[in-house]
């Protein structure tokens, strides 16, 4: 995985008002920690870093982050905060590397193929789970892992502990979480028609009778 170079800037004004003056100037605070070293406030260019959020290696590129009149050092995206409305980055973490010492990291799982149980089954492929959590130096963090879909037919599942992983990775995730599955496709509900028994169609109300008042009274003396 190559290294990008990021250049940044020491923050010496802190506050939500000096946040919104270096956000004004098209810069955003970053925080620069882990190595047992001290933290160190900066400011960022945004751009940079979502150029780097829409790569293929994502937010685990490992990144030369060039600090004015303090040097490089190796660091990945940690974390980062986003406008909801604007998606425009507002912050964001970075965390010092040593390329010798073993990271954990969350890596992208994709598809690949086309389904037995999709293509030729008419059943529905289900990408269940879509990060892995694996454990590596940075030099070999992967951009992605394959999960080869070809064979799945309907009621088959690729769970975590199929999936081909370099020796150099470990697999911190559950081997047994199901990656992707083909279930049967739901069949919409149909209201069924009620369907009456022969000769009894229509059922006919109770008769009433009605007795006059002469039927009435011959009862009575009866």
């Amino acid at each position: 995985m190559k290294s990008i170079q990021v250049s940044a800037e020491v923050r010496s004004s802190f506050g939500k008002n000096a946040a919104r003056q270096v956000r004004m100037r098209g810069r955003i605070p970053a925080v620069l920690y882990g190595q047992q070293e001290a933290a160190l406030s900066l400011t960022v260019d945004p751009k940079d870093l979502l150029a780097i959020l829409h790569s293929a290696a994502g937010h685990n590129t490992i990144l030369s982050l060039d600090v004015k009149d303090q040097g490089s050092t190796s660091v990945i995206l940690k974390e980062w905060q986003l406008d909801p409305i604007k998606e425009t980055l507002l912050h964001a973490d970075f965390l010092r590397i040593a390329m010798d010492n073993a990271l954990q990291v969350s890596v992208p799982v994709l598809p690949l193929g086309m389904a037995k149980g999709v293509k030729d089954q008419g059943g529905i492929f289900e990408f269940v789970l879509r990060q892995l959590e694996v454990e590596c130096l940075p030099a070999d963090i992967p951009e992605h892992i394959t999960a080869d879909i070809s064979d799945l037919e309907i009621g088959s599942n690729l769970r975590v502990a199929d999936l081909t992983v370099s020796p150099k990775v470990k697999v911190l995730s559950d081997l047994d979480l199901v990656v992707a599955h083909v279930v049967t496709p739901k069949e919409e509900a149909v209201e069924a028609e009620e369907v009456a028994e022969p000769g009894l169609e229509e059922e006919e109300e109770p008769e009433v009778i009605r007795k006059g008042k002469g039927e009435s009274e011959e009862g009575s003396e009866g």
